[in-house]
């Protein structure tokens, strides 16, 4: 296939035997970015599961205190006024009287504390303690009321019942939370890491260009040096070279450009050159003759050619719209065997003016044209086209490919005309006075 596009053979390999490339990032790039967003999730997962976490032990350790806080309180109301025979729900109240206890209907046969009745007695100090009777936990108050100790026994089974609940609520909300937020710290680390994706992008895009950019004008400067040093060598005349030398001089100046234009591209904000009038023409000419010395190496022949009326000046950057001329002749000469013929036609119309570089090389399948304009990230021949399409967008132009396998490729780029300048206006003849009459 002609064209910087990669044409994948049987084997999955392009023109130049690798694979054929892909805009996915690289599998080092990939585990980065892997890791970075794992990393991300798992803190943002964390740092919310731990939130939760500290949240649902609040509650907790709240909704505990609140039991005993109300326990305590209504142990305390049920000792003072509560009567045994129609205790407060869930407390059961007991009177020591002479020696003889008298309990609330229904109390527990383990109940009450006789050591702690016989105690208050005593002592006539209230007491508050949590025992275990039978496998059962109870809260027991006992106090003096009117001389008479009074005991009072709380079942401590349903407080544990609703602790355990919450418990159960608490490990259901965390493992809910827990997934709710892996999912959002997947969100968050995807837009998180998008930068990081971004910058290895524009690195792998920066590092493409310029290996693709810097290869042409590398190529062309050290083709041209190699012929000026073997004509030294051979005792031609210096003299006979200042041509030569001034196309290496050209073309240093050029690759100057490209690398300035590069570094531009590279920075988040690039400074865009003021567009001017560039004859296409004229830097077509001049690119066929900076080609010539390669050209001449691979023994083909470029040829450029006028036509049309109108002017061939359009107005763009002449820098960027040189190196859409470079890929276009690069592209042509690597695909046109020793023999072949490549024409460069400009023509020039009121509104439109077209250039078209044809070769009768390899060809390209015309139902694959679209293709080679699509970028492709690393080096090899998936870039040039795609970097000669955003030129030309960039001027407000288009660029089509077609041709045949064994018959040549044509690529023509359509770029709007400058507008011809104006004519100065034609004063207008200053009125006569008239003449006197006789």
């Amino acid at each position: 296939m002609n064209g910087f596009g990669r044409a994948a053979d049987g084997r999955g390999r392009d023109r130049t035997g690798e694979p054929s490339g892909s805009s996915r990032p690289s599998t080092p790039e990939r585990r980065l970015l892997t890791r970075a967003r794992r990393r991300v999730t798992l803190q943002v997962a964390g740092a919310i599961s731990l939130v939760l976490a500290l949240f649902g032990a609040m509650v907790y350790c709240a909704t505990v205190s609140d039991q005993s806080a109300t326990a305590r309180r209504d142990m305390t109301a049920a000792t003072q006024r509560g009567s045994v025979a129609q205790p407060p729900p869930c407390i059961w109240l007991f009177e020591l009287d002479g020696g003889a206890v008298r309990g609330s209907p229904g109390a527990p046969a383990a109940l009450p504390v006789r050591a702690a009745m016989r105690q208050v007695a005593a002592t006539g100090e209230p007491r508050v303690n949590e025992v275990v009777i039978g496998g059962q936990n109870y809260l027991v108050r006992t106090q003096l009321r009117g001389g008479v100790p009074v005991q009072a026994a709380m079942d401590l089974r349903y407080q544990a019942a609703e602790r355990q609940r919450l418990l159960r609520t608490i490990a259901a909300a965390e493992l809910a939370g827990l997934l709710f937020a892996v999912l959002i710290g997947q969100v968050l680390a995807r837009r998180a890491i998008a930068p990081l994706g971004e910058a290895l992008a524009r690195q792998r895009r920066f590092a493409a260009d310029v290996s693709h950019e810097l290869r042409t004008p590398l190529t062309r400067l050290h083709t041209r040096a190699q012929l000026v040093a073997r004509q030294l060598r051979r005792g031609t005349d210096p003299i006979l070279l200042i041509g030569e030398v001034d196309q290496l001089v050209s073309g240093s100046r050029q690759l100057g450009e490209v690398v300035e234009d590069l570094l531009q591209s590279s920075q988040l904000r690039a400074v865009r050159r003021p567009f001017a009038p560039v004859d296409l023409a004229a830097l077509a000419e001049e690119q066929v003759l900076a080609e010539a010395a390669r050209a001449a190496t691979r023994g083909v022949t470029i040829e450029v050619r006028r036509q049309g009326l109108g002017g061939h000046v359009v107005r763009g950057t002449p820098s960027a719209l040189r190196r859409v001329l470079s890929a276009l002749l690069d592209n042509a000469l690597r695909h046109t065997s020793a023999g072949g013929h490549i024409w460069v036609t400009v023509s020039g119309g009121p509104e439109v003016v077209q250039l078209t570089v044809r070769d009768d090389g390899v060809g390209l399948d015309p139902d694959h044209s679209e293709r080679l304009f699509t970028r492709f990230v690393g080096q090899g021949s998936g870039l040039g086209l795609a970097l000669v399409r955003e030129v030309v967008d960039g001027h407000g132009g288009t660029i089509t490919a077609d041709g045949r396998p064994g018959e040549g490729a044509v690529f023509t780029v359509r770029l709007p005309a400058e507008p011809a300048a104006p004519l100065p206006p034609v004063p207008s003849p200053a009125p006569r006075e008239p003449e006197p009459r006789p």
